[in-house]
């Protein structure tokens, strides 16, 4: 079960009305914990989907996890690991050769190379890499058995690392950009709380299913604690999002933000909590993401511009996804 379906299920059996209502005690800290409910005064999470966490006194073995590190970080980084990686594998072997003696590599090649740990290495690569040229070749028995240590290093080095570019490449992951603020709006006679989102991939993401929470600090038992509301949404799944979705959580007499004003939201300590999953149709598998708006990032009387360009009768629609944060005064 992933970190939002266990939240979603907590979430359920809290839930006492239709349009938004206060979980139970026991789960209206979302598995932070009551102390962090009570006392923290950070948001609960960062704009990228991270938790504002964080766990000490662990034991570095049961923290480090270097499959999901390779896994998760950037490619950029992993990129530049694998060549640090590769450098250095050769380095090493090619300093192995070098110490050797001058004998243990023999160059037949027209320009042979006088350096011998710049012969050392070029012919590490050329093992490390199974290119095998021919021009420079090991002789004698100490040579050989280094050449032999180093093949099956290479070996297991190449398949580790070809399926990790695998892992990563066929991992699905949802890319989906959030409007930078929330707005307070008119809303079909009323106002609603709403926030834009788009898919930032070619692929079609569906059956999404949106969670919108309402997290803030109120006076329970003479100490401040704060409370999560599940907000109802005018819609809470759509099929399928080729285009962009607009959440709206309409605020009528039945919901926690009803009479809230933009100084009740920051003397709360308001927080907007967001879960959306749903399957990639590329890889049939679920995917999910989350992201969060605080105060400072949650606009009062405003509404979003047009996100969608003019076109003619027979011409597909289309929309512009640089307004999708575009906002004006409504």
């Amino acid at each position: 079960m992933t970190e939002e379906e266990a939240i979603v299920q907590k979430i359920s059996l809290g839930r006492t009305s239709a349009m938004g209502t206060s979980l139970s005690e026991q789960d209206r800290d979302l598995g932070f914990g009551d102390k962090v409910a009570r006392e923290t005064r950070l948001r609960f999470l960062n704009r990228d989907g991270s938790f504002n966490v964080q766990r000490r006194g662990l034991r570095a073995a049961s923290v480090l996890n270097l499959y999901h590190y390779l896994l998760t970080m950037s490619w950029t980084r992993f990129l530049l690991l694998v060549l640090l990686l590769y450098f250095f594998s050769n380095l090493v072997f090619g300093t192995l050769y070098a110490v050797i003696g001058d004998g243990a590599l023999i160059d037949t090649s027209e320009l042979p190379m006088q350096n011998v740990f710049l012969r050392g290495f070029f012919f590490s690569v050329q093992t490390f890499a199974t290119i095998g040229y021919g021009t420079i070749h090991p002789v004698g028995i100490v040579p050989n058995l280094l050449v032999t240590l180093e093949s099956y290093y290479s070996l297991l080095a190449n398949a580790l690392i070809t399926g990790l570019v695998f892992a990563r490449f066929s991992r699905p992951e949802a890319k989906i950009i959030f409007s930078e603020n929330a707005i307070v709006a008119p809303y079909r006679g009323l106002t609603g709380l709403m926030f834009r989102l788009v898919n930032n991939r070619n692929n079609q993401l569906i059956e999404l299913k949106a969670q919108v929470l309402y997290a803030r600090f109120v006076e329970d038992g003479g100490s401040l604690s704060r409370r999560f509301d599940l907000l109802r949404l005018e819609r809470e799944k759509v099929s399928f999002l080729p285009l962009s979705w607009t959440i709206v959580h309409p605020i009528d007499e039945d919901s926690p933000l009803y009479g809230c004003t933009e100084k009740d939201f920051q003397e709360n300590d308001a927080e907007i909590i967001v879960l959306i999953s749903g399957i990639d149709e590329t890889f049939a598998q679920s995917v999910h993401t989350r992201t969060s708006y605080k105060v400072d990032e949650i606009r009062f009387g405003y509404k979003f511009s047009n996100i969608y360009n003019q076109t003619g009768p027979d011409e597909p629609i289309t929309i512009d996804v640089r307004k999708l944060s575009q906002i004006e005064k409504a």
